[in-house]
């Protein structure tokens, strides 16, 4: 297996998508004790959106003014949906759809006249795995430590879950794409539903992680996608384990 794998260029990705568990599946359990399931796709989406927006600026990909664009609009999409909660509960995973499609078609829009548009767009929706760099990482870690801390301390109760989902998202799209964002909160979060906080959690962190390193060896062996193989792989492990879960209860 070591003459088909280049740590090298596996290392940094891994240790992206571990970051990332570290938020999502976290977060991926209270959005499904919520009952808001799309609000991932809603806000990732919309910091879509602000990143292209600053694209269509001219400013530096990846550079702080791209990433408060992100942020801006990320944040601004939270405070939209946590206004649904509290005014339209009753319709809110419908408004959460609407955000989602209108942002997700906006981009199409913003898209549409620049020649390396629909590139640009498939990127931040499929992601880059595969291509992550450490030194993207940095940044990445200390935000996430700052959500865990003040989640611990502080809790998460109304506009303070919105606020840390759409800072934890708006960093994690920009390094493994739309899709996985979603799988990444949703897929772990719902195999392991029936446990408890503790076993949830570690349980949860197992999938991903499992699913994470299998999907760069494979991607990396097969020339495939790194974004969708990974995606695949959290299904797959997720079936089995929900079985074995279930057979608990």
């Amino acid at each position: 297996m070591m003459a088909w794998v280049d740590w090298a260029v596996v290392g940094a990705p891994m240790t992206a998508g571990l970051l990332v568990l570290s938020t999502h599946v976290l977060l991926g359990r209270e959005v499904l004790r919520r009952g808001i399931i799309f609000i991932d796709l809603a806000i990732a989406q919309i910091a879509v959106l602000g990143v292209l927006v600053a694209q269509q600026l001219g400013w530096p990909e990846g550079g702080w003014s791209t990433q408060a664009s992100a942020l801006a609009a990320a944040l601004g999409g939270a405070l939209l949906l946590h206004g649904f909660e509290r005014f339209w509960p009753k319709y809110q995973e419908a408004l959460i759809g609407i955000s989602f499609v209108m942002a997700a078609t906006g981009a199409l829009l913003l898209s549409a006249g620049n020649p390396h548009g629909a590139e640009h767009l498939q990127e931040l929706l499929s992601g880059q795995l595969l291509w992550v760099r450490w030194e993207q990482l940095g940044w990445m870690a200390v935000l996430y430590v700052l959500i865990l801390l003040v989640w611990r301390w502080l809790g998460h109760q109304g506009r303070r879950f919105y606020l840390l989902f759409s800072l934890a998202v708006t960093a994690s799209v920009q390094i493994v794409g739309v899709y996985l964002v979603f799988a990444s909160l949703i897929i772990p979060a719902l195999a392991v539903r029936r446990l408890g906080d503790v076993s949830g959690l570690l349980t949860g962190y197992g999938i991903g992680a499992l699913a994470y390193g299998g999907g760069l060896l494979l991607s990396s062996a097969l020339d495939l996608p790194a974004g969708p193989v990974v995606v695949w792989l959290l299904g797959i492990v997720s079936v089995v384990v929900g079985v074995m879960v279930s057979r608990r209860f």
